[in-house]
């Protein structure tokens, strides 16, 4: 399992500085300011997260636990749907599309799941007999 949170942390952060600086350079052209910022908070989260998927695999090594599982998954679910929505958002914005704009109901979720995650990181260090 660590295996898996360490290789989605990476490829997550690697992603994260691509779209990073997608964000500061080229898209500043397609959308408005307010909407650069809401697709940096969203390229924010991602690194933020990433890193904590890849802290998490090397804790899983030491302290394997379903609570540390579970915070892996945790972390995976809140990037797709906190900055996924947010990325999705802005394309939106970018292309003029109609009908997708609700689409921001779903940020709050992956929010959710960045708690938990965070929650349950805590949960499995705290009951760890190492």
């Amino acid at each position: 399992m660590h295996k898996r949170y360490l290789t989605a942390g990476a490829l997550l952060g690697g992603l994260g500085v691509i779209l990073g600086a997608f964000g500061a350079h080229k898209l500043k052209e397609m959308v408005p300011p307010e909407t650069v910022g809401t697709f940096q908070t969203g390229v924010q989260y991602q690194m933020y997260h990433a890193i904590a998927l890849v802290f998490t695999g090397i804790l899983y090594e030491r302290f394997a636990s379903g609570a540390l599982r579970w915070a892996g998954i945790c972390f995976g679910l809140g990037i797709l749907l906190f900055s996924g929505s947010l990325y999705v958002l802005t394309l939106v914005k970018a292309t003029d599309t109609v009908g997708l704009s609700k689409l921001g109901i779903i940020t709050p979720f992956g929010g959710s799941f960045f708690i938990a995650g965070w929650l349950l990181l805590a949960v499995a260090v705290s009951r760890s007999r190492k």
